[in-house]
């Protein structure tokens, strides 16, 4: 995720223009990619691959839905239902739904804002459901001065009004940890143990935690530990490079290929979504750097 004061859809928005898509759009069935023309790339089929809309959203999403599809992805995180038009024209599953949020910092662990929630979670669930998705996303918001047992015990409450419409549908709640210590101040889901204690209390096959790899090194490392003591909670995967939320590759300190091991070894069945931001001189190198990502997880 991004620093606070901006949010993952706007961030990249805020400073590339359409021109520059339309610039790419063209490369794209270019020379610069005719390696990838045709054919997807073969992967191993252990990982489900996907990419985040936000971070790669220099590109037109039917652009993004392209460079997936010849990488060998079968998904884009993060679309709303506006776009999920886009992602069933190119055969792609939209991983992980959003739109019914209020914001980051407005979410389940305040009760002010749960009969805002409900009504919108109530419609979206409708919508994830009727389009055959199955995650939408969610938040606990910031804890404003309340306890983490407060926000626990609001966030209870809050979600129950909702789960039943959810497994009816079939559709999956996913809250997404997120550290606190340097992009997300004060949110109340910013360690795995809250989360897990949550997913206890509502004990329902629809809602699992997000877990985001680079928020949780950040928040309190042993990815590879809690992953395997814990993946029964876990029904989505994040990336991104520590620090600097940047490539995954070796000028950071996670190691990615272990870890997808140990999600690979767990049976994990959902996917593995890129949400690094490229830090590459061109559009072109940022999308190799996509490639090289997902090539590094595919184990």
């Amino acid at each position: 995720m991004m620093r606070h004061s901006i949010d993952r859809r706007g961030l990249l928005r805020q400073t590339l223009t359409g021109a520059a898509g339309l610039s790419l759009l063209g490369g794209l069935g270019g020379p610069a990619f005719a390696a990838e023309a045709g054919a997807s790339r073969r992967l191993e089929g252990n990982i489900r691959h996907a990419v985040a809309h936000w971070t790669f959203d220099f590109l037109p999403l039917e652009s993004l839905c392209r460079v997936a599809g010849r990488l060998g992805m079968s998904a884009i995180d993060l679309v709303g239902p506006e776009e999920w038009p886009v992602l069933k024209r190119h055969g792609l599953d939209c991983s992980m739904c959003n739109g019914a949020e209020l914001s980051l910092e407005e979410g389940w662990g305040d009760d002010r804002y749960h009969a805002a929630l409900v009504e919108r979670y109530l419609q979206h669930i409708d919508r994830v459901s009727a389009a055959g998705y199955t995650n939408l996303i969610c938040f606990s918001g910031n804890a404003r001065g309340m306890s983490p047992e407060q926000g626990l015990d609001n966030a209870e409450a809050g979600l129950k009004r909702i789960l039943e419409r959810a497994e009816q549908k079939g559709v999956v709640l996913q809250m997404e940890l997120f550290n606190s210590k340097v992009d997300h101040p004060d949110y109340l889901c910013d360690n795995s143990a809250w989360g897990i204690e949550l997913c206890r209390r509502l004990d329902s096959p629809s809602f699992k935690l997000l877990y985001d790899i680079y928020h949780m090194q950040i928040s309190e490392g042993d990815v590879i530990r809690t992953i395997r003591e814990n993946h029964q909670y876990f029904g989505h995967y994040h990336t991104a490079g520590v620090p600097g939320r940047h490539e995954i590759d070796d000028s950071q300190e996670l190691n990615y290929p272990a870890i997808c091991r140990a999600i690979r070894d767990t049976g994990f069945q959902g996917y593995v979504a890129q949400e690094f931001l490229p830090d590459r001189e061109n559009d072109q190198a940022k999308i190799e750097s996509l490639e090289a990502a997902v090539r590094l997880c595919d184990v």
